[in-house]
């Protein structure tokens, strides 16, 4: 590296190890596992959410295998293929040009012998399987094949992919290549593939049966982001403060991307953090992630726009409105929604990261805040430059009882649309100056706000309010004793003395005259503000 080298955190495409800060390149993956697999001959699937790092993994395990001069290893990116939907004679034709690229640029091979008029001569559903077995006869060193994105092709041409692979399976290595990695976000024992051609749904375990193994590569561990860290302040002199590291950790869990964007906002696009003798505070990282979400980033968008899909509800809804019943979710839709890295991969269902824990909300909800929540912010701010929440709380409560029925029918989210109407009303008040922290999941039966106020524009001086969300189950009498003390208790944490608990009762046979009220309550010997709605 030279002395003009200026490297930087990255958000897009694979990993420049001379252009990036990176933890290395394979380090997340066993790689003794990997090579054993390879020297059995196995075909298996690497896979993991979009923007964690497959990509540059796959490079890098292509580069250690050519340059161990016992394989010839490519790489190729088949998502080329995706607009041919179920046309398998164009997805093909794709493919091969993909392949012939990547054996020219990786292994100096021309295919174009190999791919000669084969699409004609035996087919769309024949002719991988026949150019893969002439290209790996053609040289005695075993060819292995890293095929990316394998899950962006569709239908028939996605399950004919799988089927030649499997067909020329037995031949390897000598006559096709000796190991296949398919990498994508899920696994494809995972895949439901709608097949046209059959009228039927293929089981993706079923097409591929050959998968020998299905490897997963995890977030950054804490050591790994301090690591990435460390080398912008190895390099460029600038540290980060021991609150901005903690505030990385927690906000991402050691998400890939999140890791990096929120250091490249506050390092690089941030004015004040280009001052290298400055070091990285937590409120300059808090302020990344008020950028980052309001910028709704193509990696947060695409993770949002996922909320739309079905399966992803079912998972998500009771999450976001504190449903108790954890066995209600069917097992494959939780795999999938883990597939993607909304869900975290530990025993408790949750929401992966405090970020996505508030893109969510925030996304359901987008046209709400901007469309139909119109009061004017500074009307809940105190002379002192407090936020009013009983002010605030009091005109939510009209709010809900005059527009709720229209508006949570709205919501493809019903079921937790009481909890995103509120938080649509809070976010349009705090956006002038606060935020709003959040804590969901299933079996905890309530949603849990934490609104941070800088009062009269201070940050050292931050107003601290709980709001906790529950739905009446069970009696009003239980519930309001259930919310207090997790209403207290979330208090205590936050180190908090003001607390609001907010009961929805959906109760259609009672009227709003017995739902609406505001009742002050003690937990603990703490006041506790509880509001009927």
């Amino acid at each position: 590296m030279t002395s003009t080298t200026v490297r930087f955190f990255n958000t897009a495409g694979p990993i420049k190890p001379d252009l990036h800060y990176h933890v290395p390149l394979l380090s997340r993956l066993d790689v003794d596992d990997l090579l054993l697999l390879i020297r059995q001959e196995k075909y298996f699937v690497l896979h993991a959410p979009r923007q964690t790092g497959k990509t540059s993994a796959l490079f890098a395990l292509r580069d250690q295998l050519n340059a161990s001069g016992a394989f010839r290893c490519v790489y190729a990116n088949i998502e080329v293929a995706q607009t041919s939907r179920e046309d398998v004679a164009r997805a093909m034709r794709a493919i091969l040009a993909e392949l012939q690229l990547a054996a020219i640029e990786t292994l100096d091979e021309s295919l174009t012998a190999l791919c000669s008029d084969v699409l004609e001569e035996v087919g769309p559903d024949n002719v991988l399987r026949v150019v893969l077995a002439r290209w790996s006869a053609a040289d005695p060193k075993p060819l292995v094949l890293l095929l990316d994105e394998i899950d962006a092709l569709v239908g028939d041409s996605l399950l004919s992919v799988l089927r030649q692979l499997r067909a020329g399976f037995p031949q390897r290595p000598r006559r096709f290549p000796q190991s296949v990695i398919l990498c994508g976000v899920r696994d494809v024992r995972d895949y439901r593939i709608q097949s046209s051609a059959q009228k039927a749904i293929i089981a993706g375990g079923s097409a591929f049966n050959i998968r020998a193994a299905s490897l997963r590569l995890g977030d950054f561990s804490r050591p790994e982001v301090e690591s990435l860290l460390a080398q912008h302040t190895e390099e460029t002199g600038q540290a980060f403060a021991d609150e901005a590291r903690d505030a990385i950790w927690e906000l991402t869990q050691g998400q890939p991307w999140l890791v990096n964007a929120l250091a490249y906002e506050a390092c690089f696009k941030n004015k004040v953090g280009r001052d290298r003798s400055q070091s990285i505070s937590s409120a300059a990282i808090q302020d990344a992630r008020e950028q980052l979400v309001l910028r709704r980033e193509t990696h947060l968008d695409q993770l949002t726009d996922k909320l739309r899909e079905e399966r992803v509800r079912r998972v998500v809804e009771p999450l976001l409105s504190g449903a108790v019943d954890v066995a209600a979710i069917a097992d494959d839709d939780l795999q999938y929604v883990r597939d993607l890295g909304l869900v975290g991969l530990g025993q408790s269902v949750a929401i992966a990261n405090p970020i996505y824990r508030e893109v969510i909300p925030r996304a359901l909800t987008w046209t709400t805040q901007e469309m139909v929540i119109h009061d004017d912010p500074a009307w809940y701010i105190a002379a002192d430059g407090s936020l009013e929440v009983d002010k605030l709380l009091a005109a939510f409560q009209e709010f809900f009882r005059e527009h709720s029925e229209h508006w949570v029918e709205r919501f493809q989210y019903k079921e937790a649309g009481p909890q995103l109407l509120l938080q649509a009303f809070l976010q349009r008040i705090v956006n002038s100056g606060g935020r709003i922290e959040r804590e969901y999941g299933l079996g905890r039966g309530r949603v849990d706000l934490l609104v941070m106020w800088p009062v009269g524009g201070d940050a050292r001086r931050t107003q601290k309010v709980v709001i906790e969300c529950k739905v009446l189950h069970r009696g009003l009498e239980r519930t309001l004793r259930e919310g207090l003390v997790q209403t207290r208790a979330y208090m205590d944490r936050c180190a908090t003395a003001e607390g609001h608990l907010v009961l929805f009762d959906r109760r259609e046979d009672v009227s709003w005259g017995d739902k609406v009220y505001r009742r002050e309550e003690s937990a603990g010997g703490v006041p506790v503000v509880v509001w009927g709605m």
